[in-house]
C-alpha cells in the first residue's frame, strides 16, 4: 500500500530538525500505548493511511539537501506503509514476567537503531503479547526532527474522536487561573523584582550551564562512569508503572504539579540507588539532571491545525531547551517529601530565569556561523563532557536495582504525603 504525492518540496527543515538528524546524531521519541484487550491489527494500514498521514505532510516526507548542499528541505514521497509497521515474533505460551523481559529487550533494541533516510522518519511496532502491564502494546517510534512531545501528542489526540459526538473535534476543559484583583501599582511592585530576578538568575544559570559542558564535571558515581564517549555507549531501557491516580493525590495534597512529583521521585530514587551501591560517599556527591523545558507560550492542548497556523504561540516543531538541574543531596535533604519540594523549587527557579532564552540565542549564533552539522558535533562534545547517558548505561548501571529504588522512592513519597 502506497500513499502520498512524490516530488513536492514542502518547506525548509528547521534548525532543530537538522540538529536532531545528522551524521553524528539521530534522536527519536518512543511512546507506548497500552491496550486492555489483545491488539487487532486488521485496520492498522487503513488507519495510518486515512487518519495518521493526513495529520501533517512531514509524516509523508523525507529530508533532502537543497541546491546549495548546505541546508535540508522536506520532500513529499510515496509512503509504503508496510515498511513502517513491525510485528515482532516471540515464543507463545510464556509467562507475563517473561514477556516483560522480551518487551524491555525489544524496546531497547529499536531505540538503538537509526531510521533509514530513504523513507519518512517514523515507525509503529505492535507488541501483541500480554505483559504484567497490558494485554498488548503499541509502540510509536518517531524521529525528533518531525516534532517534539507537545507536537506529537497533539498529532495523537487529533486521531481521537469526541466520545459523545464523533463529528465534533476533541476538546479539553480550559485551564482555570486565579483571578488577579490587585491594583496596578501592586502589580508593578511585584513585576519589577521578578524581572530583575529573571535577569540575574538567567545570567548565573547560563554561565553555569556553559561551565558544566566545558569545564566542571560531576563526581564519578554509581550512575556516572565518567568514561570517554559515554553518550555513544549502549543503553538498557526498562519500564516502570506508577499509578496516575496516586500521583494526582500526592500532587493535590502537596499543592505541586505532576511533574514535580515525578521529578522528586526520580531524585529520591537516584539517591537511594547511589546509597545502596556506594553508601559511604553518595549522600554528598554532585549529580546533575537534564530537564526538558517547553518554551511555548501557550498552555494546554492545541489541535494540529492550530499548531500549523502562522503566527502561532503553540507552533509545530521543536520548542524546548535542556535545563541543568542539580539532584538534591541526601546530606542536605533527608525526608522523602523534601525531594518533591526541592524539585518544585529548583525547576520553578530555572523556568523563571532567562537562561533558556540565552541558550537558544547561543545555538542560533553557532548554527549561523558554523552550520547545522558542526553545531551537532559541538553539542555531542558538550554532552560528552557532561558524561550523561540518555538511559541506563549497559554494563555499569544495574537497571533492575535502579528500577526497584524508583519504586521504593515513590512508595515513600506516597506514604509521607498520606
Amino acid at each position: 500500500m502506497e500513499f502520498g504525492e512524490e516530488g513536492l518540496l514542502l518547506e525548509p527543515v528547521s534548525p532543530g530538525g537538522q540538529f536532531f538528524n545528522s551524521t553524528v546524531l539521530s534522536l527519536a521519541i518512543i511512546a507506548v500505548l497500552e491496550a486492555q484487550v489483545p491488539i487487532n491489527d486488521s485496520q492498522t494500514l487503513s488507519l495510518l493511511k486515512n487518519v495518521f498521514l493526513p495529520i501533517n505532510p512531514r509524516f509523508s516526507s523525507i529530508m533532502v539537501k537543497d541546491v546549495d548542499e548546505k541546508n535540508k528541505q522536506w520532500k513529499r514521497v510515496q509512503v509504503k506503509l508496510e515498511d513502517h509497521v513491525h510485528v515482532p515474533i516471540f515464543p507463545s505460551g510464556m509467562s507475563l514476567e517473561s514477556y516483560d523481559t522480551y518487551f524491555d529487550e525489544y524496546i531497547t533494541k529499536i531505540a538503538s537503531e537509526t531510521f533509514p533516510q530513504s523513507r519518512p522518519l517514523w515507525e509503529i511496532h505492535l507488541f501483541k503479547y500480554p505483559t504484567s502491564h497490558a494485554a498488548g502494546q503499541l509502540i510509536f517510534k518517531i524521529h525528533h526532527a518531525l516534532g517534539d512531545g507537545y507536537s506529537l501528542m497533539g498529532a495523537l489526540l487529533s486521531c481521537l474522536q469526541n466520545a459523545h459526538n464523533p463529528s465534533l473535534p476533541l476538546t479539553f476543559p480550559p485551564l482555570m487561573g486565579a483571578k488577579n484583583e490587585t491594583s496596578s501599582r501592586s502589580r508593578v511592585f511585584e513585576f519589577v523584582p521578578k524581572i530583575l530576578s529573571a535577569v540575574i538568575n538567567g545570567a548565573w544559570d547560563f554561565s553555569w550551564s556553559i561551565l558544566k559542558g566545558t569545564w566542571v564535571e560531576d563526581d564519578r558515581t554509581p550512575i556516572r562512569s565518567g568514561v570517554d564517549g559515554v553518550e555513544f555507549r549502549p543503553v538498557s531501557i526498562s519500564t516502570l508503572m506508577l499509578s496516575i491516580e496516586e500521583i494526582k493525590l500526592i500532587k493535590n495534597k502537596l499543592g505541586v504539579t505532576i511533574n514535580d512529583v515525578i521529578a522528586g521521585t526520580i531524585f529520591l530514587g537516584t539517591r537511594m540507588y547511589m546509597q545502596r551501591m556506594n553508601s559511604e560517599k553518595s549522600s554528598s556527591q554532585n549529580c546533575t539532571a537534564l530537564v526538558l523545558l517547553n518554551t511555548r507560550l501557550a498552555a494546554g492542548y492545541k489541535s494540529v491545525q492550530e499548531m500549523l497556523m502562522e503566527p502561532s504561540k503553540s507552533s509545530w516543531g521543536n520548542r524546548f531547551v535542556f535545563l541543568h538541574v542539580p539532584v538534591p543531596k541526601s546530606s542536605e535533604v533527608s525526608k522523602p517529601l523534601d525531594f518533591v519540594w526541592e524539585a518544585q523549587k529548583i525547576v520553578k527557579r530555572h523556568r523563571s530565569s532567562s537562561a533558556w532564552y540565552l541558550t537558544i540565542r547561543l545555538w542560533d549564533i553557532l548554527k549561523k556561523f558554523r552550520g547545522a552539522e558542526s553545531l551537532t558535533i559541538t553539542a555531542m562534545s558538550y554532552m560528552g563532557k557532561l558524561r550523561i547517558a540518555m538511559g541506563a548505561e549497559k554494563g555499569f548501571i544495574d537497571s533492575n536495582k535502579l528500577q526497584a529504588c524508583m519504586k521504593d522512592a515513590f512508595q515513600l513519597i506516597s506514604e509521607a504525603a498520606n
